[in-house]
């Protein structure tokens, strides 16, 4: 998880936070690898995009932060976000892959799918 977070942070200058909140308790998210500035160390699935996120097991993408009401600021510049869960073979969410632009409406659809693809993948490989 790592380094794919590593490799994604580093592809797309528009990513200014990248990584992974990880099931830790029941209906509890804790920060896992990234790159960027400090995230949020705890979300309950009740909070936030991410917590949206792990509670519908549905990507959520946000194209104006600010406009979200349940939007969790872990950095003042940030202006859109794209959360996408991360499901084991179970079916069960196991992380949420979360990444921050400075700019807004920074993620398109083809985003969306290609990052979709590869959280399936790694549900594959580790749930």
């Amino acid at each position: 998880m790592a380094t794919t977070v590593c490799e994604l942070h580093h592809a797309f200058d528009w990513f200014h936070w990248t990584g992974f909140y990880r099931v830790v308790a029941p209906e509890l998210l804790a920060v896992g690898p990234y790159q960027g500035g400090h995230g949020c160390l705890r979300i309950p699935f009740s909070r936030g995009v991410c917590g949206a996120a792990a509670r519908t097991r549905q990507t959520q993408r946000v194209d104006d932060v600010h406009a979200r009401a349940d939007h969790i600021a872990c950095a003042a510049t940030t202006r859109s976000e794209i959360v996408v869960p991360v499901l084991g073979r179970d079916g069960r969410v196991i992380a949420v892959l979360d990444v921050d632009s400075d700019h807004p409406a920074a993620f398109s659809q083809v985003d969306q799918d290609a990052l979709e693809r590869l959280c399936q993948e790694l549900g594959a490989r580790f749930g």
